[in-house]
């Protein structure tokens, strides 16, 4: 019986055993992005408005991002090419100077921008779904892989010396006001509150089609499931690994999670 093949074996070069159709998304169009975005407004809590009406300034800790909603639309005057609009959500967090009060605001960043994601007008069902409705269709399939954002700057300003481009939002998602702890202040305030922050995204446009891959053999696992039966928690617990390294700083850090954050 011939040696099986396994994964994660960059060193070794198996035979193909056999081409297999598999249905799967195709990549057909992607991009990468870092946009730093200057000066993006925003709305405190209810308590973190009244700690910017009273501060001298404000200076960054920490920016998340909640969740990025995608549509996309098909240009009419180029064949296979989309528009790809993407509205991030982030949960921004400051401090304010000279009491020192944590701040938390949401900001909301628009970008937009154009793919080629070819055509499609086939529809297709499944035996899963509960009512004839269709998957997929003629749109191609948007995906936004995304970072927490580094916040880089932020300031106070009087509402009286910002242009008047500067609007108030539209309707917010019922899950983004639910991130945070108390209601939004999203009206005409004394003083707001802008930052500006760094992100990277990758955006690409996928559709579903079917595709001839070489195959190796079949995948599986060489790892035995670890488990116990034993009733003694502390005979388990024998069984753990010190973690030494929570206990001890790095002599370096490279590319920890904590880079986003400015204290």
């Amino acid at each position: 019986m011939p040696e099986r093949v396994v994964p994660n074996r960059p060193d070794e070069a198996p035979q193909i055993r056999e081409a297999v159709s598999v249905s799967t998304r195709k990549i057909f169009d992607g991009c990468r992005d870092k946009d730093c975005v200057d000066d993006l407004r925003v709305y405190p809590t209810v308590t973190s408005q009244t700690y910017i009406e009273n501060a001298l300034s404000i200076r960054p800790r920490s920016a998340q991002l909640l969740h990025v909603a995608v549509t996309v639309e098909p240009i009419s005057f180029n064949r296979g090419h989309y528009t790809v609009d993407c509205t991030y959500f982030y949960r921004v967090t400051a401090e304010t100077f000279p009491a020192g009060e944590t701040a938390l605001g949401l900001a909301i960043f628009d970008k937009r921008v154009m793919l080629f994601g070819s055509e499609g007008n086939s529809m297709t069902f499944s035996s899963a779904a509960q009512a004839p409705a269709t998957e997929g269709g003629e749109l191609p399939i948007a995906v936004v892989n995304a970072v927490d954002p580094i916040a880089l700057h932020m300031k106070l300003v009087d509402a009286g010396t910002q242009p008047p481009a500067d609007l108030e939002p539209g309707d917010i998602p019922s899950y983004i006001t639910d991130a945070f702890p108390e209601e939004l202040v999203l009206t005409t305030t004394g003083r707001r509150w802008y930052a500006t922050i760094g992100q990277f995204s990758l955006i690409r446009l996928e559709r579903d089609t079917q595709l001839l891959i070489p195959a190796y053999d079949y995948s599986m696992p060489e790892k035995e499931c670890p488990g116990s039966s034993e009733d003694d928690p502390c005979e388990l617990f024998g069984r753990i690994r010190f973690p030494v390294e929570e206990f001890f700083p790095p002599d370096s850090v490279q590319n920890a999670a904590e880079y986003r954050n400015m204290v």
